[in-house]
């Protein structure tokens, strides 16, 4: 939360472990209570698919094979997951909503994460 509040932002944000299991959410008071269930489901899709949800989801609109994918319940085709990785391995992810759009959302989890692993180049 503390990189989202930085950026004067106020948020959701989700972390689920490898197995998909939350292991911590923490939302801001002024945030809708719609965007719970979207970090959880954002950070899920990039768990789930070892890539930033928005980079899926822009893979996924482009190859038409792929239109189905937003029926799945447990995915959501929109920015804000991103994988937490050490190395190669996916350890977890972090998902962010209501920080005022998509892109802000994934610049909230990306700092998160430098924060936690000093992962920027």
């Amino acid at each position: 939360m503390s990189a989202c509040h930085a950026q004067g932002r106020v948020a959701v944000a989700a972390v689920i472990d490898r197995g998909g299991h939350l292991l911590s959410l923490q939302r801001d008071d002024r945030v809708g209570p719609h965007n719970t269930d979207a970090a959880i489901k954002k950070a899920f899709t990039a768990l789930s698919t070892k890539t930033p949800s928005r980079i899926f989801a822009e893979n996924a609109r482009k190859n038409p094979e792929s239109n189905n994918l937003n029926t799945i319940d447990s995915l959501l085709l929109i920015g804000g997951g991103v994988p937490v990785k050490v190395g190669d391995e996916v350890i977890g992810a972090i998902g962010v909503g209501g920080a005022g759009g998509s892109v802000f959302d994934e610049a909230c989890a990306l700092e998160a994460i430098d924060k936690v692993l000093g992962t920027a180049k």
